[in-house]
């Protein structure tokens, strides 16, 4: 009988260790080393034949052409479309919309011509067919389910996907999901750090020697993070997170790691009876259809390369409590202290008795520094109760001092201001040599919080 080696290893970050330990000593998790058993000697995920070396003058450096997924939005996302050979993890909460992201993007690559394998160890391949249906039934004149080259694979066996690839030969592979993909030379249960790593090694080495590309859909944590071992984000060639609440209308996918594009890239997905459709107008999604009122300013944020604006919402009342309350929703929560520490500071106002709520309009994530002229102008005309002149963004960065840094990005949050109508923005003047005046936009340096609150609200 073959002898076999136990090791106990840490479902957070993938730590061994020869006996249990109640505590990891590297990410310092309790209770989280469960015990693997291997039989001794076994070859490492994907091995195959060794790779010959080559010198790096005899690499070509013409670019690889990408597979257009018909889908402008995820395309952007990916750096401009699907490289070939590329290992890419979707993650995202139960019933956000990635089994049916991906599907869609499968009947997009298969009108391109590109043959697709979908397994999926979480549904039936009924189930699938009867979601391809619904889907296919927005888009005129597209190919009825299963008239093209999409093959549905029910199976959650390592073994079985890889034996199924040998036979459909496939332009895209989709593994729905990673963590309920398991193979049978491991003895560990599905989705554990053994598990996740042999399967993520296993399908990069297929990706890499084929190339064919590999989408996974990924499960999140309670926290958000993607489950499974940090290893397997640093294993994946691209990370997208699709973020979204059931009660809103729009889907973001995140990238937050693309070795073949930008990080930080976004794309926008208004969620319809028809399924996701990229959105038409994404600044539109987080704009008021109607005049700001007091505590509303609307900012320009970068999300990677895309300009989106934004509407701030602040409400500033009077305490009930003996500590006054600080809530912020879609911003960081220690800008608003610093700011509301600003306001106090610079401009005299005290803000010790007052409760202070901001949001985002829409939901969006705002989470860079040139928002906080916004914020700023947002929270003190709610204390004021004043409204901002209709038609005017803000985009300014301030430092502690009061003063208003300047920004990256200024020509491109001005352009899409006057793209959508706006008639002023208010940026600082350290960027108003290199921004040019676009469709008569009117553009106001400001240079302290001083000269802000004294135009806004003279």
């Amino acid at each position: 009988m073959e002898k076999k080696s136990s090791v106990f290893e840490c479902q957070n970050c993938g730590y061994t260790s020869p006996k249990w330990l109640g505590r990891c000593p590297d990410c310092g998790g309790w209770n989280s080393l469960v015990e693997e058993r291997r039989p001794r000697g076994q070859a490492p995920a994907g091995g195959g034949p060794a790779a010959r070396p080559a010198r790096l003058g005899d690499i070509s450096t013409e670019a690889v052409p990408r597979i257009d997924t018909r889908n402008p939005e995820f395309n952007r996302t990916l750096g401009g479309g699907i490289v070939p050979g590329s290992l890419i993890l979707l993650g995202g909460e139960p019933g956000v919309g990635k089994s049916t992201l991906l599907l869609e993007i499968a009947r997009n690559l298969e009108g391109e011509g590109v043959r697709v394998l979908y397994a999926s160890g979480e549904e039936s391949m009924q189930q699938i067919r009867l979601r391809a249906d619904r889907l296919g039934e927005r888009a005129e004149g597209a190919p009825a389910a299963g008239a093209g080259e999409i093959y549905l694979l029910a199976d959650s066996s390592l073994e079985g996907i890889l034996a199924a690839v040998e036979e459909v030969r496939p332009g895209a592979l989709v593994v729905d999901s990673v963590q309920t993909a398991c193979s049978g030379s491991l003895e560990s249960a599905p989705g554990s750090v053994g598990q996740v790593r042999h399967v993520a090694m296993t399908l990069l080495n297929l990706a890499k020697r084929t190339g064919i590309p590999v989408f996974l859909i990924g499960h999140v944590t309670k926290d958000g993070a993607i489950a499974g071992p940090k290893a397997l984000e640093h294993i994946v060639d691209v990370v997208l997170y699709f973020e979204g609440e059931g009660r809103r209308n729009h889907r973001i996918v995140r990238a937050v790691k693309n070795r073949f594009g930008a990080a930080n890239e976004v794309g926008i997905f208004e969620m319809t009876s028809r399924g996701l459709v990229p959105a038409a107008n994404p600044s539109g999604l987080f704009l008021p259809d109607r005049e700001l009122s007091a505590g509303s300013s609307v900012i320009c944020a970068m999300e990677g390369t895309r300009p989106l604006l934004v509407e701030i919402q602040a409400l500033v009342v009077a305490t009930q409590y003996s500590t006054a309350r600080r809530v912020a929703d879609g911003v960081n929560y220690n800008r608003i202290s610093v700011l509301v520490a600003m306001l106090e500071k610079r401009l005299g106002v005290q803000m010790t008795g007052s409760d202070i709520y901001v949001n985002t309009a829409g939901g969006l994530e705002v989470d860079e520094p040139a928002a906080d002229l916004g914020l700023f102008a947002a929270i003190l005309g709610s204390l004021r109760n004043r409204p901002l002149t209709p038609g005017t963004v803000l985009v300014g960065e301030l430092s502690l001092s009061g003063d208003v840094r300047p920004v990256p990005q200024a020509p491109l949050r001005v352009r899409e201001a006057a793209a959508m109508g706006f008639s002023r923005v208010l940026l600082p003047a350290g960027n108003l040599p290199l921004v040019d005046p676009v469709g008569g936009i009117g553009l106001v340096p400001i240079g302290t919080v001083a000269e802000l609150a004294e135009l806004i609200f003279p």
